[in-house]
């Protein structure tokens, strides 16, 4: 059984999620301790025990410690199975970084595999669902992943109650993703949504995002604004997702529209983003540069430039060394750049 410690680097529930996947997929058996220490409440969160089982469940997996605030959890696997499954969070606790341990687990299974998860779905310190949508699948799909994604219905914090469905379809093996430049732009595109609050709040977040962009961008971006009601989305919530689609790669960025903060506020963060990111020439934001990473240790390959790498990232990169035979370098690729590489070990 390896031994991990929780509380290494970042030592958030992204490395407890990525473990547990990667647990999965090797058949190798974990013990995580110190979970999440570093936090004011440390130990396993309602959203951390849902993805926890729900990895459980596709890979018929013993486990131990998975209680909330638990501090030490065992993971022991057996064979992922395909099939249909339902993960209910019970709060709203993030559909989508459930969804992050889940489906590394889908695409290696080599089986059909949907999955039903309800939560919330656009909530703080985590990915937009537009985002997860948008940006990171068709990253995935450039690599050979046949994922789809339905959006059901939306949900925000407090409440939750959202529900995404995504289904994986078996395939050959990931392809490694290369992506020396971004080539030039081809589209820029992005939502602005607002559930069950006034319309303008949308439309401020969509113009603020706009005034970031350089003219000749700004001019051809298609940002729409949408408005859900009661049908599509329980509670009061909303988010701005922008991305841009270059000739080699898609950069993205989102908020979460919170209590306090200004929509300006959120839009101007995704619109100056987004520019940092075309001016500096990167080939994946920083945000799947973190994400991707399991992936393209799985695919035994890959490379790209990104301007930051970040906390997050570096844990990433020295967990799935002890459970992958892979290797992380990152060295400089000009003033503003970094190179990420993954090599088989």
């Amino acid at each position: 059984m390896l031994e991990i410690d929780g509380a290494y680097g970042e030592g958030g529930g992204q490395l407890l999620r990525t473990a547990v996947a990667l647990s999965a997929i090797t058949g190798r058996a974990i013990r995580v301790g110190n979970i999440r220490a570093k936090r004011s409440r440390p130990g396993l969160a309602p959203q951390h025990l849902a993805a926890l089982r729900a990895v459980a469940a596709l890979s018929a997996a013993r486990t131990g410690g998975l209680e909330l605030r638990s501090a030490t959890m065992e993971f022991s696997p057996g064979a992922i199975a395909g099939g249909r499954y339902r993960f209910d969070v019970g709060t709203a606790g993030s559909v989508t970084l459930v969804m992050q341990a889940l489906l590394p687990v889908m695409i290696a299974g080599g089986a059909p595999c949907t999955a039903t998860v309800a939560g919330g779905t656009d909530v703080r310190a985590a990915p937009p669902l537009d985002y997860f949508r948008a940006v990171l699948l068709p990253l995935l799909q450039r690599m050979g992943a046949d994922v789809q994604l339905t959006d059901r219905r939306r949900g925000y914090y407090p409440r939750g109650g959202g529900e995404v469905g995504i289904a994986v379809v078996p395939g050959p093996a990931l392809r490694p993703l290369v992506i020396p430049e971004p080539g030039p732009l081809r589209q820029l595109a992005g939502v602005a949504h607002a559930g069950n609050l006034p319309a303008h709040i949308a439309t401020r977040m969509r113009s603020s995002a706009l005034e970031q962009l350089a003219p000749p961008v700004r001019e051809r971006a298609e940002i729409e604004t949408r408005v859900l009601g009661t049908d599509d989305a329980i509670g009061q919530g909303g988010a701005i997702v922008a991305w841009a689609a270059t000739e080699h790669s898609i950069l993205g960025a989102g908020r979460v529209a919170e209590r306090g903060v200004r929509a300006e506020a959120l839009g101007a963060a995704v619109g100056e983003e987004l520019a940092a990111d075309l001016a500096c020439g990167a080939t994946l934001d920083v945000h799947a540069a973190d994400q991707l990473l399991v992936y393209l240790a799985l695919a035994r390959g890959g490379s790209f430039a990104t301007r930051e790498v970040t906390s997050h990232a570096r844990t990433a990169m020295w967990l799935i060394e002890q459970l992958l035979p892979v290797r992380f370098e990152v060295s400089a690729a000009g003033a503003a750049l970094l190179r990420v590489a993954v090599r088989p070990q």
